[in-house]
């Protein structure tokens, strides 16, 4: 898999991450947000595991008491941001919550800095038209009451970002699909946890319902472990930078739900000119971090007679 290939399989799981939007609105009011990461990820690691056993159990030989050591930090920093983000995207219409999402790709080049990394000046450029498009969307949109939700936000797209840098050392180091069954794995046990201290009645608490069911079943399978599989594949071949101003065009799907999709399945989107702009400038900020200007540059001039 060469860059190009890697950033293609990046964009097919920002699609699936994008359906979250409408899986959560088919998830009732009552059900824990612990609950739902619970039962997805243990769901999507489970058939993982099963389909790729022989895989996991050479990399955990092989890897020594570090490498789960790794995922289960991963595992718990995971946990934190899924919560937060079921917990503060509440606060938002689709657009707004959409575009709260981004803000990993402003807070990476901090995490990176502080860990004494270099970041590169096409990462600046994107973080530039990507907090420009957050800025654009949200500003008239942002009342008050918002304020406790973004803040929650701001705080998972921290997390986020520490746990993309971490991840992407991780899988270059070990088996990706090891590295996707643990660190899901531990997220369930973890997400467990949360959720007895939060209703020990677990299972026997929620609101069963078909939809329930239905909406966790597609979680499991198409963003937990059909993109964690793609995820971990890709970012073999990418950066930390790289993988995150990609998963920002999330927005673009999210946003597209929102407007073609019909109001019984999703909350419908008013497609604003600064909505619109907004995406755009996301859009030219994941131009801006993945395209081989220097490349397209050299090709042209050595074609050129």
């Amino acid at each position: 898999m060469n860059r190009l290939q890697a950033n293609i399989c990046l964009l097919c799981v920002t699609l699936c991450w994008s359906a979250e939007i409408i899986l959560f609105a088919c998830i009732p009011a009552g059900v824990p947000a612990f609950a739902t990461t619970c039962a997805t990820t243990f769901a999507g690691s489970a058939l993982l595991a099963v389909s790729f056993r022989r895989r996991v159990a050479a990399a955990l030989r092989s890897g020594g008491w570090k490498f789960p050591a790794s995922a289960l930090l991963l595992a718990a920093l995971s946990t934190s941001y899924n919560t937060l983000f079921l917990v503060g995207v509440k606060s938002f219409d689709v657009a707004s919550g959409a575009f709260t999402f981004c803000m990993t790709v402003v807070v990476l080049p901090v995490v990176l800095l502080s860990l004494r990394r270099r970041v590169a000046p096409a990462t600046w450029i994107s973080v530039v038209l990507v907090l420009a498009g957050i800025c654009l969307a949200l500003g008239p949109a942002l009342r008050r009451t918002h304020l406790p939700g973004l803040a929650i936000m701001a705080v998972g797209c921290l997390l986020r970002a520490v746990q993309i840098v971490l991840l992407a050392d991780l899988v270059k180091k070990h088996d990706p699909i090891a590295v996707a069954v643990l660190v899901q794995g531990f997220s369930s046990v973890l997400a467990l946890g949360g959720w007895a201290i939060q209703d020990p009645r677990l299972f026997a608490g929620l609101p069963v319902s078909r939809a329930l069911v239905a909406a966790w079943a597609l979680y499991a399978y198409f963003v937990v472990a059909f993109a964690q599989c793609l995820n971990v594949f890709a970012m073999r071949r990418v950066t930390a930078a790289n993988a995150t101003v990609v998963y920002s065009v999330e927005i673009v799907f999210s946003l597209l739900w929102g407007v073609f999709l019909p109001e019984g399945i999703v909350e419908r989107v008013v497609l604003t000119p600064a909505v619109a702009i907004g995406a755009l400038l996301v859009v030219a900020g994941s131009v801006a971090e993945i395209a081989d200007f220097r490349g397209l540059r050299r090709a042209a001039e050595g074609g050129a007679p």
